[in-house]
Parts: structure tokens; C-alpha cells; sequence
């Protein structure tokens, strides 16, 4: 007997969920078993995680509910009509999915679709809400090395090591950007854009033998008339909610640092949002689900060699990834069981506040 055709298809897919999942693994073993242990002593990292006060503790922990509670002003800028109740929910699911499953950022915007249908919306401003997030969060991303090597260099410090990474993302934030605008700029350029992006899906799709074109032209048209409605009432709140999700998360890296010891003499608070800017940039590559184990090597890395005493830089990344990564996801797994339950169920688009 042959095999079903879908049943065809998934077996690739389940080898290719496996391979990163097996890579995964084996990129964080690496990292936590293998290399961490030559780069610090262990034992004097334990110690200095147990000189911390209860005072440091409570304002790391403030400074990451703060973080946390950043990651809903975005969603609230960009999509008109989401209430605070139901991007808590959200929020904090997708969080804990990104940070769990490979290729975690995909499965977090499906997770984030499930969600807001289920609150009532129309795929078209759902899918506006998404790709205007994703594009402030990259320009974010890209503009971090360019700000923090002007800081750098500004402040007499060295810069050398970041120059490579500024000048990357100098060249994608303006590539970036200029696509954006000239997707905006007119509606003939808005399907020529649609038809360009739909012809590099269509070659990735011959390439895993699914062929296939997808109609984006008058997608993009009325993506175009929609982004610019959105984006006239409310670009400068994305804008700041976006700075003040990225800021608040390198708040807890920067108090992590100073509470186990490492001084601004040490390392200045530019040298780590240098170092902060540089890992940043290098996770939007997902090894890892979260980046686990290569943000964790990177910011050590780039913290030591700021200077950083070895034994204090690794706790204080230690404390901001517990914090940060391992902390939503007991959150995220609380939310889902919320919203499954519908115990504390939000208010729907179409019902009064």
C-alpha cells in the first residue's frame, strides 16, 4: 500500500522538527557543559549569586515584572481595539512558546493569531498588527549596535568590536526601511512589492518541492491603504512602546550586572548596551529556542571582555536569563490554562468595556 499524501508530507517535516530539536540540544550542552565551565569557576559563581540581598532581589524582580508588563504596550499600540485583559493573556502565552519551541518566534505569531480570533478579529487588521510589530521590532534590533558604537565612541571607549555588527545592521535597518517606505509611497509600488515577495515565496516553495505562487498584489494594496491609516494615528506610540520594551529588558541585564558587583568602572553601562545590542542582533538567528545557551555565551563574552570579573558577569547573565527567559514561561502556561478555561475569559471586540 502507498502512503497517504499527507501522511508524505508530514514525515519530512517531523525529520526537520527533530533535527532541530537534536541541534538544539546539542548547541545548549555545549554551551552550558562544555564551554561555560572553562570560562568561569562554577563554585565562585554560586557564591556570588548567594551575596545578593533580599533588597537586590525584590528590584531585579520588580524591573522584570516591569519587563514583562512592557511586552503589552506594543500590542496594544498596534492593534485598535485590544484591551489590556486580553493582551495579559496573549502576551504572556506567545512569550513562553517563543521560548519553548524551536523556531519559537514562527509558532509564538500563530499562538498570537489563535488568540486575538478568539477575541473577535478580523484577520486583516490581525495580520497588519503583526507585520507592523515585527517591522518597529526589527528596526529596533538593527538601530541598537548603530546607537550603542555612536555611545561607544562618544565616550572615548573602544569600538572596534562592534564596528562589524553596526555596519550590518546600518545596511539591513536601511534596506529595511527603505522597502517599508516604498511599499507605503504609492499603490502601484505596493504591488510591485506584493509580486516580488510572492515570486521569492513561490522559489522557496520549489525548493521543498511545493510549488505554488501566492496572489500578494492586491494584498498588498489594501495592506498599504490600512498600514497608513494605522500608522498616522498612532507610529510615535509604536515607536515609543517598542523603545520601552527593548529598554526595560536591558534594564534587568544592567541591574543584574551592578547587584552581584560589577561596577560602571568595570563596565560602563554603554559597554553593556553594546554587548546587550550585538546578542540582540545575533538571536534574531533562532539556533536555539529563545537563544538559549548562544545569548547566554555571547553577553558573558562581550561583558569579560568590557571587563568585567569573570565570576560576576556570568551570574549576573545567569539572573537576567532566569528572569527573562525562564520566568514567562510558568506565566505563559498559567495564561493558556486561563484562556482554555475561560475562567477570566477577556471582553470581546464586540462587547461594551
Amino acid at each position: 500500500m502507498t502512503e497517504p499524501e499527507g501522511a508524505a508530507r508530514t514525515w519530512p517535516a517531523r525529520r526537520r522538527l527533530v533535527l532541530r530539536v537534536a541541534l538544539a540540544v546539542a548547541v545548549v550542552a555545549l554551551i552550558y557543559f562544555g564551554l561555560l565551565p572553562k570560562l568561569v569557576d562554577i563554585d565562585q559563581v554560586v557564591a556570588t549569586l548567594r551575596a545578593m540581598t533580599w533588597l537586590e532581589l525584590a528590584t531585579l524582580l520588580a524591573a522584570a515584572t516591569w519587563n514583562l508588563a512592557s511586552y503589552l504596550l506594543p500590542q496594544l499600540a498596534a492593534l485598535p481595539g485590544l484591551s489590556l485583559r486580553q493582551a495579559v493573556l496573549e502576551s504572556h502565552a506567545s512569550t513562553a512558546v517563543g521560548n519553548l519551541m524551536p523556531v519559537g518566534q514562527a509558532v509564538g505569531l500563530g499562538v498570537t493569531y489563535r488568540f486575538y480570533t478568539s477575541y473577535g478579529f478580523e484577520r486583516s487588521p490581525i495580520g497588519l498588527s503583526l507585520l507592523v510589530q515585527g517591522v518597529w521590532n526589527n528596526f529596533v534590533k538593527l538601530g541598537m549596535p548603530i546607537v550603542a558604537l555612536g555611545l561607544l565612541v562618544a565616550s572615548g571607549d573602544a569600538a572596534g568590536e562592534l564596528a562589524p555588527a553596526a555596519v550590518v545592521g546600518l545596511v539591513l535597518f536601511a534596506l529595511a526601511l527603505g522597502g517599508f517606505a516604498f511599499g507605503l509611497s504609492g499603490e502601484g509600488r505596493a504591488a510591485r512589492l506584493g509580486r516580488a515577495m510572492a515570486g521569492g515565496v513561490a522559489r522557496l516553495r520549489r525548493l521543498v518541492r511545493r510549488p505554488g505562487r501566492p496572489d500578494w498584489e492586491r494584498g498588498a494594496v489594501a495592506f498599504r491603504a490600512q498600514a497608513i491609516t494605522l500608522l498616522r494615528q498612532r507610529w510615535h506610540w509604536l515607536t515609543l512602546t517598542t523603545l520601552a520594551s527593548h529598554l526595560s529588558l536591558f534594564l534587568v541585564l544592567l541591574l543584574a550586572l551592578r547587584h552581584v558587583g560589577v561596577s560602571e568602572a568595570e563596565v560602563s553601562w554603554v559597554e553593556a548596551l553594546a554587548a546587550f545590542a550585538l546578542v540582540r542582533l545575533l538571536s534574531a538567528f533562532p539556533i536555539t529556542p529563545g537563544g538559549l545557551g548562544v545569548v547566554e555565551l555571547g553577553l558573558a563574552g562581550g561583558l569579560i571582555l568590557a571587563g568585567g570579573d569573570e565570576a560576576q558577569v556570568v551570574a549576573a547573565v545567569l539572573v537576567f536569563r532566569l528572569l527573562t527567559f525562564v520566568l514567562p514561561v510558568p506565566l505563559g502556561a498559567l495564561t493558556w490554562w486561563l484562556w482554555r478555561r475561560g475562567s477570566w475569559y477577556p471582553l470581546s471586540v464586540h462587547e461594551p468595556m
